[in-house]
């Protein structure tokens, strides 16, 4: 099959002729239809996660159709159309017996701890727990642009900020996680506030559902206009970027008993952040991680897509080959890119 690989970290990949993976007999191989390029493939790609041995094949969001499948897997066959969490579970550990796949011990994710989805074929491991059906009414590259980013920004406006309607969200950081955020707490009734530092995005973040939005680069002090535009300041804030400056802001910008969640990643320099501590025990606030989503949640989100309260379609920005990954991975950290970028063809 073909397959990006890159042999050293920060090294440029190339596209390569590899031998197509066989499914382990718990697993299946997807053929992949589509596969999104998102930063955390770029912070493999210079070596941030320490689980990626070399050479290796990037990739995780991914979307397409079961091409083989191992001798023990019961819940699926050739030509299903399914998606996957990107990070997938092992079925016996704790976390994955209390549900919590997402946090699993032991976890599987395709592009970090196993070659990815930037290729032909993606081998899947426990598929049983972790592939997800896809509805013959969604698109394999609006699929794709779900398996990351608006997962994790899923579970961590619903599930870990339990936001409601009427309630003030903070999304510091409009890319594609910040974007997903903003269209999901539009939809379950809340008042969005979006900050960025490009106009392109914040207008992006409007069309999302965003009622006010804040250019970082043209206010004195991002907190402080937070906290005038929602009269005490949010219910809900995310950092959707991943940066101490972000994580600061969101977390000083909560009302009373608010709830910070931290969607965007924090590794190699930016991995202890300050935090105002004190502010954090004064105002009794929150501080939670989103780590993608748990297979068995995306019916929840698949339904609320299915009746048009969600459509990450409009999320999707460039569609790009194989080849041309190689660029758009490299250049990740340069957000130049509004919406999410998906390969298409293979």
């Amino acid at each position: 099959m073909q397959a990006v690989v890159y042999e050293a970290f920060s090294a440029p990949p190339r596209l390569q002729t590899v031998p197509d993976p066989t499914p382990e007999t718990h697993g299946v191989v997807v053929k992949v239809q589509a596969t999104g390029v998102c930063r955390s493939d770029w912070h493999g790609w210079v070596g941030h996660d320490t689980d990626i041995v070399l050479p290796h094949v990037p990739g995780h969001e991914l979307a397409g159709t079961v091409e083989a499948v191992g001798k023990d897997v019961t819940r699926w066959k050739v030509g299903d159309r399914v998606t996957v969490p990107f990070v997938g579970g092992c079925g016996s550990c704790p976390e994955c017996h209390s549900g919590n796949q997402q946090v699993c011990e032991k976890q599987f994710q395709p592009g970090f701890t196993h070659w990815g989805s930037f290729a032909q074929y993606v081998s899947i491991h426990k598929a049983d727990l972790n592939l997800v059906a896809l509805p013959e009414t969604l698109d394999f590259a609006t699929a794709a642009s779900l398996g990351c980013r608006f997962v994790t920004s899923f579970r961590a406006v619903v599930d870990q900020g339990k936001t409601s309607a009427g309630q003030w969200v903070a999304v510091h950081g409009c890319g594609g996680v910040g974007l997903s955020a903003i269209m999901i707490a539009h939809a379950v009734g809340a008042n969005v506030v979006a900050i960025d530092i490009s106009e392109d995005k914040l207008s992006m973040a409007r069309a999302m559902g965003a009622v006010a939005t804040v250019n970082a680069t043209q206010v004195a002090n991002v907190v402080e206009a937070v906290m005038e535009i929602t009269k005490g300041g949010a219910h809900v804030s995310l950092d959707a970027l991943g940066h101490p400056t972000t994580c600061f802001n969101s977390i000083s910008n909560l009302r009373r008993r608010g709830k910070h969640i931290q969607v965007g990643l924090m590794l190699a320099e930016n991995s202890t952040p300050a935090i105002p501590m004190a502010k954090v025990i004064a105002h009794e606030l929150e501080i939670l991680g989103s780590h993608g989503m748990q297979a068995h949640r995306y019916g929840a989100m698949l339904d609320m897509v299915r009746t048009g309260k969600l459509a990450p379609e409009k999320l999707v920005g460039k569609k790009i080959n194989l080849q041309q990954s190689i660029d758009a991975l490299m250049n990740m950290d340069k957000f130049e890119v509004a919406g999410v970028t998906v390969i298409t063809e293979f």
